[in-house]
């Protein structure tokens, strides 16, 4: 079979026809971000406002939230967590507009669910350099990853355990800074979330509340799918500790995430760059057994792993190196990777039933 044709984003070159595109590209450091102006732009003209209008007195009524999260989970909830990836990795502005920024975690950030710098503090700070490991405290390595009940442990200890391991992970890896950063801006999500429930509950649950837990429900629902299928013998390998998937709606919504391999072999390799790695290394990834579906996201290949439907799994699956192997052989294959993986964890991370 082979990669198919991918139709993923790739960069096209920007016209600045107007004078402001030309300021907006002047800000930042690559004219392949500018999309990222353009949503932050959105959110800001959007969300803001209803998000106030919320909060003013004799406004807030109950079959509000419904219509507000329309909006924020339809609309931008994706495209924001994925722009907030990205500039994490890549700086958005010129060192002359640094202070800039600070306004994707901090301004838009507890808008979509985000606390200000637990984000970059964990993603930067610990999940790539760990990659999955042992260390990792997102690994996915001693869950049975076919079960759910092994995903709702996970998303547990996260929740219930994440602020604290964090924070005393980055220091003792000599990352105090960002330490300091991802507990101040927790505590003052956290602050500000408690003021607001006690003086108007309403508006911060809609606002606040439920996006914080939807948002962190869902990054472990997604890095589950990301790091489902591990080969045993060779866990700190990029190639075979997480999978691509090309072709999706996902990849053309949210700047070509689903290319989670590359993503990790080149942590800040850019977005528009994913489809042609791939095209250009394919028979890189055959050889070293990775994993590649066509058509399906992350957030799907965690949903049909719960419902064991191996089928929908196998029919996806992209045979990068041809040999035609049969269902029953792709379905072999995938369970073969979603065995739990238990070397020397660490006592700190709970293990599952």
């Amino acid at each position: 079979m082979g990669l198919p044709v991918i139709s993923d984003p790739r960069h096209d070159t920007i016209d600045a026809p107007n004078a402001l595109r030309r300021f907006g590209l002047s800000l930042i450091n690559d004219e392949r971000d500018y999309p990222f102006l353009v949503l932050g732009a959105q959110i800001s003209l959007v969300m803001i406002p209803l998000a106030v209008a919320l909060f003013l007195p004799h406004v807030f009524r109950w079959w509000l939230p419904p219509a507000y999260f329309a909006v924020l989970f339809l609309v931008f909830f994706d495209r924001y967590t994925l722009m907030l990836h990205n500039t994490s990795h890549r700086v958005l502005f010129k060192p002359k507009y640094r202070f800039l920024n600070n306004y994707i975690p901090w301004v838009l950030g507890p808008l979509m669910g985000q606390s200000p710098e637990g984000y970059f503090g964990h993603h930067m700070g610990m999940h790539h350099p760990e990659n999955n490991l042992e260390d990792d405290l997102s690994t996915t390595m001693p869950y049975e990853r076919h079960r759910f009940t092994h995903f709702l442990h996970y998303w547990f200890v996260f929740m219930t355990t994440s602020l604290f391991r964090l924070t005393s992970y980055l220091a003792t890896h000599k990352r105090r800074k960002l330490a300091y950063k991802a507990f101040i801006g927790e505590m003052l999500f956290y602050a500000v979330g408690i003021t607001g429930l006690i003086l108007a509950p309403g508006p911060t649950l809609t606002v606040f509340v439920v996006p914080y837990f939807t948002a962190r429900f869902l990054m472990m629902w997604g890095n589950w799918g990301q790091h489902a299928f591990i080969d045993s013998p060779r866990p700190e390998n990029c190639y075979v500790n997480s999978i691509t998937c090309i072709n999706t709606r996902y990849n053309r919504r949210c700047f070509n995430d689903g290319y989670h391999i590359g993503h990790h072999i080149k942590a800040n390799r850019h977005w528009t760059e994913m489809p042609e790695d791939l095209e250009k290394n394919v028979a890189l990834y055959a050889k070293e057994g990775a994993i590649v579906f066509e058509g399906i996201d992350f957030f799907q290949v965690s949903l049909y792993l719960f419902l064991g439907r191996w089928n929908w799994l196998a029919a996806r699956y992209v045979e990068l190196d041809g040999k035609g192997r049969t269902e029953d052989e792709i379905i072999a294959h995938l369970k073969s990777r979603t065995k739990p993986i238990v070397r020397d964890l660490p006592a700190a991370i709970p293990q599952p039933a």
